[in-house]
């Protein structure tokens, strides 16, 4: 049996070359502030791999997606172990764009206080008299560089994200760009759509694209993940306040509530994260894990 070891780890996550294909592995790591916990959330992994499953399958209408299969049946032998199982997905090779693609509907965050501060986020004039977590008139296109782990991530305008584009791709910055904000748009908006149905607000997310064999822009990474994501109940929802999250907006709290942690969760932490996380994903799917 041919033995893999990750080609890349990134901050949850670990990437096996497996020749024609990639296969990425959600592991039960956690990341905060740009920071790995000392801890791990057990199943964390699996919740994060099957809910993209679950985006990508429903959003494949809009953009194509680099998911092949999440059944080990259809990895090579090495990855047909307990540990590979539910939380791997084989996926397409690509090459990957240096854009993280976040879309805010909701204002939150850094964007609240950079729009107490100005009036603005990321740039963009937002209406006067919003409060914290107050639903945009419309969603907004905030992207920002991808960082290395260590690394905080800098947020950029459009036109900078065309520069950025350019430098990597001469000839296609303009075009990528654009269709990096339009497909992050439409994502965002028939996914919070759709969960507004089952009882989720989608504050954020970001998503990533690559580029196949064809230049075609194509869907990359995980989606609509609590990792990557702000999950809000519906019931109970109430701008001028921060929300109850069903994200790791809990353990970002809980951290800068206790400077001292050294990034060492207690345990009671660790149990309602996870909890957390599968409620999302049974509210969303309509499943349980």
């Amino acid at each position: 049996m041919q033995e893999y070891s990750p080609v890349k780890e990134g901050k949850v996550r670990e990437i096996y070359d497996v020749g024609d294909a990639l296969i990425m592995v959600a592991t039960d790591r956690i990341s905060a502030f740009d920071v790995i916990l000392k801890n791990k959330v057990e199943k964390k992994g699996t919740v994060l791999t099957q809910m993209s499953k679950f985006w990508f399958d429903y959003t494949k209408d809009i953009v194509s997606n680099h998911m092949i299969s999440t059944d080990t049946a259809d990895m090579p032998e090495f990855f047909r172990k307990p540990e590979f199982t539910g939380n791997s997905m084989l996926c397409k090779k690509l090459t990957m764009l240096p854009i993280e693609c976040i879309v805010r509907g909701y204002i939150t965050g850094s964007g609240w206080n950079s729009y107490k501060e100005n009036g603005t986020v990321c740039g963009i004039k937002l209406p006067e008299g919003l409060k914290e977590c107050d639903k945009l008139p419309e969603p907004i296109y905030t992207p920002s560089t991808k960082a290395e782990i260590g690394d905080h991530d800098e947020n950029i305008n459009f036109e900078r994200s065309v520069e950025v584009l350019e430098r990597d791709f001469p000839g296609h910055g303009q075009e990528y760009a654009e269709k990096l904000r339009d497909y992050t748009i439409a994502l965002y908006k028939k996914c919070a759509d759709y969960a507004l149905t089952r009882g989720i607000i989608i504050a954020d997310t970001k998503f990533e694209f690559g580029l196949n064999e064809a230049g075609e822009v194509v869907l990359a990474d995980e989606m609509l993940t609590p990792d990557s994501s702000r999950f809000w109940p519906v019931e109970g929802y109430e701008p001028g306040k921060s929300q109850p999250s069903f994200d790791k907006q809990f353990v970002r709290d809980w951290l800068k509530a206790n400077p001292e942690s050294d990034y060492n969760l207690p345990a009671d932490v660790i149990d309602k994260t996870i909890a957390k996380y599968e409620e999302a994903y049974e509210l969303l799917t309509g499943k349980k894990l």
